[in-house]
């Protein structure tokens, strides 16, 4: 039913986040950063340094946001898929390929409802990190340099922004559509991701079936969801680095601002090489992977209609 599914994907996209969030922060920042002042090396380097400088739970900064919206936003994906897979099947006959990547096609812009200002808010509050400590290591330098006048010099003490503080600004200033800042780089990314996410799951998922009426065991379903997501996360990288780059409101020293996504691809490609489209790639992977994988195994195992069952019984 519908409502199973929905929780399905709710409760899959909480325990999901939950776990691989630490790993998308560090993806943030590490595809934030240009070849300016650059603060971190590697995803393990990013980690230690978030935890020395802003303690344990630095790392799940914008965690909250992600936590409120992702329930939403994957119990749209997953639902959206299966309702476009269904009436693209009511023939009865098995979906052809190119009806599988419709149907992944459908979910995906489903989903840009939610993801845009989910994404959007949650960059600000991973990327807050990255620019206090780049400024705080500015003015150590301004304080060893040969200025008097920087010497004196003392660093500002700034108070990161909270979701809500964000938003509100946002509001203020541009109306809705300050959320929605990037929706053509969000749908650029997330309907090729689900093209190509869905048919390669629902392919690689069908291998561990036995019979045609019978769920695949778990474990399959995992696996299946941990392949399908880190290589179409991989596939569409190149698209998450603009919609972040895009996305974020604020910019460290001497890095680029951008006006739309032609900008932002010229400009990366011009000043940073092509490599630059796949900063974090791996860690996007290491984020998508475990996070669908948790995702079709909740969704599958159905431990929403389990839940839904026990309520008659309970009330009775």
């Amino acid at each position: 039913s519908l409502p199973a599914k929905l929780i399905n994907g709710g409760i899959a996209g909480l325990i999901g986040v939950t776990c691989v969030f630490p790993i998308d922060l560090a993806k943030t920042r590490l595809q934030n950063q240009q070849n300016g002042q650059r603060m971190y090396t590697s995803l393990s380097d990013c980690l230690i340094k978030t935890i020395r400088s802003e303690g344990y739970f630095g790392m799940y900064r914008g965690a909250a946001v992600n936590l409120t919206l992702v329930t939403p936003e994957k119990a749209i994906k997953l639902a959206a898929n299966d309702f476009f897979r269904h009436h693209l099947s009511k023939d009865g006959k098995k979906l052809t390929l190119l009806r599988e990547m419709l149907a992944g096609c459908g979910a995906g812009t489903c989903q840009v409802i939610v993801t845009t200002p989910m994404e959007m808010l949650k960059i600000q509050l991973q990327d807050a990190g990255r620019l206090a400590a780049q400024k705080k290591l500015m003015a150590a330098q301004a304080h060893i340099s040969s200025s008097p006048a920087a010497a004196a010099a003392e660093p500002e003490v700034e108070r990161r922004p909270t979701a809500t503080q964000i938003t509100r600004e946002l509001l203020r200033s541009k109306g809705i559509a300050g959320l929605y800042k990037g929706l053509g780089a969000t749908l650029l990314r997330d309907v090729p991701f689900s093209i190509v996410y869905f048919p390669l799951f629902a392919n690689l998922n069908k291998l561990g079936q036995k019979d045609p009426n019978v769920k695949a065991p778990f474990y399959v379903s995992f696996l299946s969801g941990c392949v399908a997501g880190s290589t179409a996360a991989v596939a569409v990288n190149p698209c998450d680095v603009i919609k972040t780059r895009l996305q974020s409101l604020q910019r460290g020293v001497n890095e680029d601002t951008y006006s739309g996504i032609l900008d932002c691809t010229r400009k990366i490609w011009q000043r940073e090489g092509p490599t630059a489209f796949f900063k974090g790639a791996y860690c996007r992977a290491l984020v998508i992977a475990p996070l669908f994988g948790i995702a079709q195994v909740v969704y599958f195992i159905g431990i929403a209609e389990f839940l839904l069952d026990m309520l008659p019984k309970h009330r009775a």
